[in-house]
């Protein structure tokens, strides 16, 4: 049994990517269009652009990291050189100059180079990290509740980062909301730059016993060099697990349903409910907070009842649900026009279900990429972690390039301009981004769902693969 002070360190890396999504799901759009004045077009694009890099480097950095011989090990070197980089980078993000500001070309150039910058590190310090966790315990057990506490902590870092900024940084100030005011937005960063800086710092040392500089690696130590083609190589063997590649389908699809709903979020919040930044920094925290806390308490009872796929299964089922009943109450008029207290309830509602589901669903198909890498190993005969679970990322990184172009599009589209306020915006554009986000998450998790049904791995199995592996590992001793 894994302990859990051993739990919360490496979970404690989880921060920097929520330190990125908050980021981009919930101030950038916002931001750089109805802040700055950027296009909503130009400003989807942009993001777009730097997610497809940000995929691409994904699987080159997962293949360096599984060749990677060092007394440090093959993941903590990436991990401890990412952190003051990737620290710098969200300062850059949120503090463009004026004479930047004032040129559109400048300023687009501005986002796109400090959007590159920032994904580069943080795949660089996150694919190493998530490998780490099938290092760190072969338990099939064990595996889920190592990854449940990254996945925890990151999504509630995720959500207390933007809620603590939305108090301290952006509270409403002489009538005054301090989401407009491009002021706000460098002190944000800094706070970002911080919590990047302990959280990995933390989590790097606090990991360093579970260095493995032994594990069997592609190529071997006499094995070919460390080329692209290799590389290549490495990343095509991957494919050949046929689970795996369900996988990667059900991920783009999920993904998907996610992009669009982290882009549009808090302009629906801001425009549609006209909540409050103090409301929205306490629908973002307290339903998460309560999600991260049931899905500690629930998910070994569960995991012991029912499979991973299962519970997978279950969750997308759950999120469908939840998609389905507060917004048309409310489009339908059939929710009190002067009950604010009731309206804020149900959405509170509505984002404890979604947090909690999502949380499952996320953990539980993470576990199974961990559960992948012994099937790899019995087929191939090295430990290929971080090349899976890059290539997992990879392909989940492109499904959410649809998010934020989707988004950027579906502002234009529905009308929302540059300088609109909660309250100035015409019915039938409020509706219009409501039907944005309906489409834009429904549908792919329906094909989510059906495609995860296609998967077929159990406990039985990954202790059946991981007692073969040991006693190949004996005979050759």
């Amino acid at each position: 049994m894994i302990s859990v002070g051993t739990r919360l360190l490496y979970g404690a890396g989880g921060a920097v990517a929520a330190a990125k999504e908050a980021a981009y799901t919930m101030f950038i759009l916002l931001f750089y269009t109805q802040v700055l004045g950027l296009s909503g077009t130009v400003t989807g694009l942009i993001i777009a652009a730097s997610l497809i890099w940000d995929g691409i480097s994904d699987p080159l950095v997962g293949s360096l990291s599984d060749r990677l011989r060092s007394r440090f090990g093959r993941r903590h070197p990436f991990m401890a050189l990412s952190i003051l980089p990737l620290g710098l980078g969200f300062i850059g993000l949120f503090s463009p100059p004026l004479a930047v500001i004032d040129n559109s070309s400048l300023l687009a150039a501005w986002l796109l180079f400090w959007s590159l910058w920032v994904r580069t590190f943080v795949t660089t310090f996150t694919i190493p990290h998530l490998a780490l966790s099938a290092e760190i315990t072969t338990d099939y057990h064990d595996r889920t509740q190592v990854l449940g506490a990254r996945m925890g902590l990151m999504f509630l870092f995720a959500v207390l980062l933007p809620a603590a900024a939305l108090l301290l940084v952006f509270p409403e100030q002489n009538g005054i909301d301090g989401r407009f005011e491009q002021s706000r937005y460098p002190l944000y960063g800094m706070l970002s730059c911080a919590v990047v800086w302990i959280m990995a710092t933390l989590s790097t040392l606090g990991t360093r016993h579970h260095i493995r500089p032994e594990a069997p690696r592609p190529g071997g130590d006499n094995g070919d060099r460390t080329t692209f083609l290799a590389l290549t190589r490495d990343l095509w063997r991957t494919l050949g697990n046929r689970n795996f590649r369900y996988l990667i389908a059900y991920d783009i699809a999920a993904t998907t349903a996610y992009g669009a709903i982290s882009s549009l979020n808090m302009l629906v919040w801001t425009f549609f409910w006209q909540f409050s930044a103090a409301q929205i920094s306490i629908i973002l925290s307290a339903p998460t907070l309560l999600a991260v806390l049931l899905a500690v308490a629930t998910m070994g009872p569960l995991g012991r009842r029912l499979s991973k796929q299962r519970l997978v299964q279950l969750s997308l089922l759950g999120l469908i649900l939840n998609c389905l009943w507060l917004y048309p109450l409310q489009m339908l008029e059939l929710l009190p026009e002067d009950s604010d207290t009731l309206i804020f309830g149900l959405n509170f509602i509505f984002m404890l279900l979604f947090m909690y589901l999502f949380m499952l669903r996320i953990v539980n198909s993470t576990s199974i990429v961990a559960d992948l890498t012994d099937e790899h190993e019995l087929d191939h005969g090295v430990r290929q972690e971080a090349g899976f679970f890059s290539v997992s990322n990879f392909v989940a990184k492109m499904a959410t390039v649809a998010g934020p172009l989707y988004g950027g599009l579906a502002l234009d589209v529905i009308g929302l301009e540059t300088g609109m306020r909660p309250g100035e915006v015409p019915l039938e554009t409020l509706h219009g981004l409501v039907y944005a986000l309906g489409l834009g998450v429904i549908p792919p998790l329906l094909v989510a769902l059906w495609i995860i049904s296609r998967i077929r791995t159990s406990q039985a199995r990954v202790e059946e693969v991981q007692a073969k592996i040991a006693a190949r590992r004996a005979l050759a001793e």
